[in-house]
């Protein structure tokens, strides 16, 4: 029903919305159950983590893809294809958004933000999850201008700076709309990092340039929203390809910092990125802020045993401070595991290993036991 709605089919709406809140509601005890205390509403109510935004947008407008004529859609496999040739024949390779379905999104108008019914239907069906439960956190993802900006080709703004802050422009709505509905913003912005496989043929010094200017557009929706009130979530695309033409944590992760946030979730546990962890003996997030490190993940099936997620916690916190660390996965579990009960285990591993590297970070010293003594003689004082 959800997918009927956002391709124009016909569907119940009643069903749906009876149906929708009933399934947060279960998706929200489910976390709770498992030991997550900062919980989302398992973004139910969307097709896909991009394609929900064509919904929430007005100003463009879909025409099917000419090869040979339409610039080719941006892929963020393009550097490991090149590597790659015979793994990604035959459909692998992963194209953004609607180029899936050889169809553009195309900027035709001004933007602007068309949402707020659909964002208080999430917020409606959150509320209610929540109620009674015993969270700890709780947060709504939104996406980011850039990684917006990936499915969306620009014939109306006058240069691509203009572009990108007209859609920082536009999201900022719902941005503003998350906080002032009292959630935590988490900011999902898999751009940052994967954007460096969209263009091949840019250098590292390229490549940054093009990072902080979408960065730039991320505050500038942000402005005037308190820092404490918003996450940042990066990832390298997180498809399951070789990704070993990533570009390293060490070449961007001051612009990552950049993002006024106060907590910062990056991939960290999966086989090309773990080793990362070294990159804070020497970088440090803002003062103040939290760093949560995926220590479950999504490249495969195995379910993270807790001492595993124990020792990467651990790792983090003697480098960071044991009050500045916080478990979380490395992106969406949900479509990228095997089936729905993978995810949830490794949810529960994540909160066994935290609960773990917990108790071993505040554990008190032993204390010498205390021995039977006898009793004292007691002395009549002398008159």
């Amino acid at each position: 029903m959800i997918f009927a709605r956002a391709e124009g089919r016909l569907y119940d709406k009643d069903a749906l919305a009876s149906k929708l809140r009933d399934e947060v509601a279960g998706v929200v005890r489910k976390q709770l159950d498992c030991g997550v205390d900062s919980v989302n509403d398992g973004e139910l109510g969307k097709t896909n983590f991009t394609n929900y935004v064509r919904e929430r947008l007005a100003g463009f407008e879909m025409r099917d893809y000419r090869p040979g004529v339409d610039p080719a859609p941006l892929n963020i496999t393009a550097r490991d294809a090149k590597d790659f040739p015979r793994y990604f024949a035959g459909g692998r390779g992963a194209l953004t958004g609607a180029a899936q379905r050889r169809q553009l999104a195309v900027c035709v108008a001004p933007l602007e933000y068309v949402g707020q019914t659909a964002l208080e239907e999430d917020f409606g069906n959150f509320r209610a999850a929540l109620k009674g439960a015993k969270a700890a956190e709780a947060f709504l993802p939104a996406n980011t201008p850039g990684t917006i900006e990936h499915w969306l080709r620009n014939e109306h703004y006058p240069s691509e700076e203009a572009f990108v802050e007209a859609i920082a422009e536009a999201m900022r709505e719902e941005y503003k709309a998350i906080v002032d509905a009292g959630f935590l913003l988490q900011i999902d912005d898999p751009d940052l990092p994967d954007g460096w496989q969209m263009y091949p043929d840019m250098s590292v010094r390229e490549y940054r340039k093009y990072a902080t200017l979408r960065v730039d557009a991320i505050n500038h929706a942000l402005r005037g929203i308190p820092r404490e009130k918003v996450r940042l979530h990066v990832c390298w695309g997180s498809f399951h390809g070789p990704h070993r033409s990533d570009i390293p944590l060490e070449d961007i992760v001051d612009i990552i910092f950049r993002v006024r946030a106060s907590s910062y979730s990056i991939e960290a546990s999966n086989p090309v990125h773990e080793h990362e962890w070294r990159v804070f003996e020497d970088v440090k997030p803002p003062e103040g802020a939290v760093l949560i490190p995926g220590v479950v993940g999504h490249c495969c099936d195995f379910i993270e045993h807790p001492e595993l997620v124990a020792e990467r916690l651990l790792r983090y916190a003697k480098l960071l401070g044991r009050e500045n660390v916080m478990g979380g996965t490395d992106c969406g579990l949900g479509p990228r595991v095997g089936s729905p009960e993978i995810a949830w285990a490794k949810l529960e591993a994540l909160a066994q290993g935290a609960r773990l590297a917990s108790r071993r970070l505040w554990m008190r010293p032993d204390r010498p036991s205390k021995k039977k003594r006898a009793p004292a003689r007691r002395k009549k004082a002398k008159r």
